[in-house]
């Protein structure tokens, strides 16, 4: 799109308040003494939503971003009828991330990571040749995958071998896209672990996961969704965890929010889901820890194939940083929540019935943490709750289709030799 004009902002250090110029693709303060996330503070105080056909970029005025990129779909928020009067509440919004073109949603991913690949890559600039390094389990692959190859950017994948299956795609990709894996298994955080011995080939740069602006308010779009569709700020907020980025996301949009003047002046309680027994996060909230436990990294990527929603299983989350989920949850007096395969598979079944959609592993766990509460009485019957759904649709998407499957140039052993995975990840650019 050629009409755009990039995004005005500065960034700002959570830990330390300073205020500074991105000099391009930062992710921190050099200066402050102590790990922070930095955010963006955007020249346009209030909210200007753009019109529908520039998907994901109708909340340009809030995310970093040089350029529009082509293909791009924003979340989609509506009231939800059938679930809302099972859980007997009135004011349940439903914002859903996947593919249901009955409500306007056309997310071909089917995933929220759409929201975070659109933004990510037009922070890039147009005339970058290195190669963009992302690690994921999975649905963060696809929709990178996916953008990256429909616009022409040159990707590095790295992906657990066992969350391969999940790299499908409607048709074969622009070569630009490769991927690389560690051996089965592995998991998330020996995929991270690859992905950074990567990057220290001349020709890659790195992502940057949570502590990348770009990320965490191509995300926040799903309440920016929300709050413009209710007409104000929602009480509580649900979402299941495997970093967290979504929900420190969610926390900075909401102050943005309050900050535009037009839609309240509450904070959303945060109210996050892990998928048992991978559940390193809550583990850690239970006791009041900003640092994150130690753990056995054999019983970690054990837990991690036990459970459904594999998209959740980060050994390394931004948890305990300054501006991460620590700090969220306590500033919003959100909590931790912790559900089993069997009630997520539950409640996926549940959505289906009710809201005519299926949805994800992770999205079951979010529901399921939601009837919980409503089950136990900690949400108000009129309460206005944000229920995110992270992805959905994939059943009705692939209706019909001849699937195309992304396939692994190199498979490394759980420990590489450094000097080898850079020569040959090399190659496949060369």
């Amino acid at each position: 799109m050629k009409d755009f004009t990039p995004t005005s902002y500065t960034l700002e250090c959570v830990a330390t308040g300073r205020e500074f110029e991105d000099e391009g693709w930062m992710m921190e303060d050099r200066t402050c003494p102590t790990p922070s996330l930095v955010r963006a503070k955007y020249a346009k105080r209030r909210l200007d939503v753009g019109p529908a056909e520039r998907g994901l970029y109708r909340f340009a005025d809030w995310l970093p971003v040089n350029r529009m990129l082509e293909g791009s779909s924003a979340p989609v928020t509506y009231k939800s009828k059938g679930l809302a009067k099972y859980l007997g509440l009135e004011n349940l919004y439903i914002t859903f991330n996947g593919y249901y073109p009955a409500i306007g949603a056309t997310m071909t991913t089917c995933s929220f990571k759409e929201t975070e690949a659109y933004s990510v890559c037009a922070r890039t600039a147009p005339d970058e040749r290195r190669v963009l390094v992302v690690a994921s389990a999975g649905n963060t692959a696809r929709a990178f995958a996916r953008v990256c190859s429909d616009n022409n950017i040159r990707l590095l994948l790295s992906v657990p071998a066992e969350n391969i299956g999940a790299l499908w795609f409607d048709g074969p990709l622009n070569p630009c896209v490769k991927l690389i894996c560690p051996e089965a298994g592995g998991d998330y955080f020996d995929a991270i672990r690859l992905g950074d011995l990567a990057l220290k080939g001349d020709n890659f740069y790195a992502e940057g996961g949570a502590k990348n602006i770009a990320r965490r308010d191509g995300m926040a779009t799903t309440v920016l969704s929300a709050v413009t569709t209710i007409g104000r700020i929602p009480d509580y907020y649900f979402q299941a965890v495997g970093s967290g980025t979504g929900a420190i996301a969610a926390w900075e949009a909401n102050m943005r929010l309050i900050d535009d003047g037009r839609y309240g002046s509450n904070l959303m309680k945060l109210i996050v889901s892990q998928n048992a027994p991978f559940v390193p996060m809550y583990d850690a909230w239970r006791v009041d820890s900003r640092e994150m436990l130690p753990c056995d990294a054999d019983k970690m990527r054990r837990n991690a194939e036990i459970i459904d929603a594999k998209v959740l299983s980060n050994r390394k989350p931004p948890y305990g940083i300054i501006g991460g989920l620590y700090d969220a949850l306590k500033a919003t007096g959100g909590d931790v929540m912790v559900c089993t395969n069997a009630q997520a598979r539950k409640a996926k079944a549940l959505f289906h019935e009710l809201e005519g959609v299926d949805i994800y592993s992770a999205a079951g766990v979010a529901l399921a943490s939601l009837v919980k509460c409503v089950e136990s009485g900690r949400i108000e019957r009129d309460a206005v709750v944000m229920l995110n759904i992270t992805g959905g649709g994939e059943e009705h998407f692939k209706e019909g289709k001849d699937l195309w499957y992304l396939k692994p140039s190199f498979t490394f052993p759980l420990d590489p030799d450094p000097q080898e995975v850079v020569a040959r990840v090399d190659t496949l650019f060369a």
